[in-house]
């Protein structure tokens, strides 16, 4: 890590109420690949139109999530997760976006968090718009497709929407919904689908109480999540990014820290809640406990 980037990063946010974005590249260490970063998998992930309209395309799309999802459901937050979830519980955020649908946040113990994208343990029905747990759904899944495949077994390269690489499909039975027989869909938002506008609103709020923006692991190739650092920087707010590789918000940035997101994060947890003590109150030292919150 160069020390000399993460000394500006801090120096942009010390003292500063801070907002932060998260994306893919968070997860990696939590044995999720993401979808552009440098070592990636090409891939083309599912479009909302093409869930809707083609039958063989949803099957194959619901065979591949039912594997994956198992993958992901047993995914642990790593020291980057757990670093934000310490920012925030020492008082530092105004909340935090995430473009992930993985919940990791939230199992580190992070409180004020915008799923900006949904979340893959949640299922809606398009027809009624009723919201039932993954997990149930699963289980739905496995009676009807026994042994579809072993649990067990592995599931190959997993993107970050929980689809898995697996082989033939062509056999898999889909479940509808189980109250008005509507087509299921996981609770996320598929390429070609709006964020809800509530959600981006919400978003840009919690840009808007904050004094700088952190944007961790993502490329911003995509507008849903770039709009912040675009309102963030229009508005005259210090951007700092990490991320492994270029991002569409680098000339945006403050500072651009390319090193490991997690253990940037780590340093930055260890770091930016004694600077902003000595900025509150004069207090030479605190101490911040990096760890899961026990709920």
């Amino acid at each position: 890590m160069n020390r000399g980037r993460l000394d500006q990063a801090i120096d942009a946010m010390a003292g500063r109420p801070l907002a932060v974005l998260t994306g893919a590249g968070l997860s990696t260490d939590s044995g999720i690949p993401d979808y552009r970063g440098p070592d990636s998998v090409p891939r083309s992930p599912m479009t909302y139109q093409q869930f809707v309209s083609d039958d063989l395309l949803r099957r194959r799309y619901w065979a591949r999530n039912h594997v994956g999802w198992r993958h992901m459901h047993r995914a642990e937050p790593n020291a980057g997760h757990l670093a934000l979830a310490a920012l925030e519980h020492a008082g530092l955020l105004t909340g935090l976006i995430t473009q992930n649908v993985d919940r990791l946040h939230e199992v580190a113990g992070s409180i004020n968090v915008i799923d900006l994208h949904g979340r893959f343990d949640k299922v809606i029905c398009l027809q009624c718009r009723r919201v039932i747990d993954r997990s149930a759904l699963a289980d739905r899944l496995e009676a009807l497709n026994p042994g579809w495949p072993d649990s067990s077994a592995d599931p190959g390269d997993v993107a970050p929407d929980a689809d898995a690489d697996v082989g033939d499909t062509a056999r898999f039975v889909i479940a509808d919904c189980e109250v008005c027989d509507g087509m299921l869909k996981p609770d996320f938002v598929y390429f070609g689908e709006n964020v809800p506008k509530d959600r981006v609103a919400a978003a840009y709020a919690m840009v808007d109480r904050a004094e700088a923006l952190l944007v961790a692991g993502t490329s911003l190739t995509v507008m849903s999540g770039l709009r912040f650092v675009r309102h963030a920087a229009k508005t005259g707010k210090p951007v700092v990014i990490i991320n492994r590789g270029s991002t569409r918000g680098d000339e945006l940035a403050a500072v651009k820290l390319e090193a490991g997101v997690s253990e940037s994060l780590e340093s930055l947890a260890a770091e930016l809640p004694a600077l902003s003590a000595d900025d509150a109150d004069g207090a030479s030292e605190s101490s911040w406990h990096i760890g899961p919150v026990i709920r």
